[in-house]
């Protein structure tokens, strides 16, 4: 398990200032020391020690295995309000975020057992990323090719295309096309010691876990 490449320097993103003391704020009120959380995503202290004092900038994979971790949402990360159980999410309210290379915005409420993204994954982004959760998953491919790799099976999704999935099965999203993939993208919210999150390509050995 390694960790991810540093980014290169620079000051960041306006929309990411408010994600350091939130991963702070919320890690201590789950109780965890900065050795157990970072264990729980996969990360080793120092980095994520780093996340928390602004000197490095999350992904969003990592905000989604960060999210798990402590029972949230990446909305939530990143400061965003919205009425409590409101069903209507109105295409204005969907500011685009950054991170890692994909662009996504919110399509679901906040305070919900679901959380609903719309996400474009640019060619070439992360695509050695493996992730491993509890938990479910479902996308759905609205331009481009997405390939999909679940355990020792790849798959490449067209437009219309949905995959819907055990997250416990190691998998791994990346465009197949030239100018990314948009997909509609749908996890549940899972707060366990056992989620993590693993980069490099390599799969983890979860016997026992």
């Amino acid at each position: 398990m390694t960790e991810p490449p540093v980014p290169p320097a620079g000051p960041a993103p306006e929309e990411l200032t408010t994600v350091a003391p939130r991963l702070r704020e919320l890690r201590r009120h789950s109780g965890l020391t900065l050795e157990t959380a970072a264990r729980r995503v996969g990360l080793s202290p120092a980095h994520l020690s780093r996340l928390e004092t602004g000197q490095r900038q999350p992904s969003l994979p990592m905000l989604l295995a960060l999210a798990r971790t402590y029972g949230t949402t990446v909305s939530d990360l990143l400061g965003e309000t919205a009425p409590e159980r409101d069903p209507i999410i109105r295409a204005g309210r969907a500011e685009p975020y950054g991170a890692g290379g994909w662009t996504y915005r919110t399509a679901g409420g906040a305070g919900r057992a679901m959380q609903a993204l719309r996400v474009h994954v640019p060619e070439r982004a992360q695509g050695d990323l493996v992730r491993v959760h509890p938990g479910e998953e479902w996308l759905y491919v609205l331009t481009g090719r997405l390939r999909l790799v679940l355990g020792d099976a790849v798959h490449v999704l067209e437009p219309g295309d949905a995959a819907h999935f055990d997250s416990l099965t190691p998998h791994r999203l990346a465009a197949a096309s030239p100018g990314g993939t948009e997909l509609l993208f749908v996890h549940t919210l899972l707060q366990s010691g056992a989620a993590e999150l693993c980069l490099g390509g390599r799969l983890p050995d979860h016997r026992g876990g």
